[in-house]
């Protein structure tokens, strides 16, 4: 595969996750704060999104085993996912954490624990 190819690819992919809803226009104005003195600067702040996601969503499963839920604790973890996600155009992240938020509210163990 050439790179003409795997740069079509790219562009297909992309064009997909805005579709499809994952990314929103805040994605791009990230990618419009990179230049040739920054080249590699969108992928520096996904991968420290996808760290602190990784870290939140690790305290989050942890949190909803205990016998006693920190709901608060929780929402308070959610709303800096829900944050972040946004900063960085993570659209269906964000929409979630606005789901998640409202069942701490809730306090609806039942909706926190669904899987879908």
């Amino acid at each position: 595969m050439d790179l003409v190819q795997l740069q079509r690819q790219l562009v297909d992919y992309r064009t997909s996750l805005y579709h499809e809803g994952f990314l929103d226009e805040q994605f791009t104005q990230l990618q419009s704060l990179q230049d040739e003195n920054n080249p590699d600067f969108v992928v520096e702040v996904v991968s420290l999104f996808f760290e602190d996601s990784e870290r939140l969503l690790n305290e989050l499963s942890k949190a909803l085993e205990q016998q006693v839920i920190d709901f608060k604790r929780m929402d308070a973890q959610v709303h800096q996912l829900k944050g972040s996600s946004s900063s960085i155009g993570a659209h269906r992240v964000q929409k979630l954490c606005i789901v998640f938020r409202n069942y701490c509210e809730a306090q609806n163990v039942e909706g926190l624990n669904n899987k879908s």
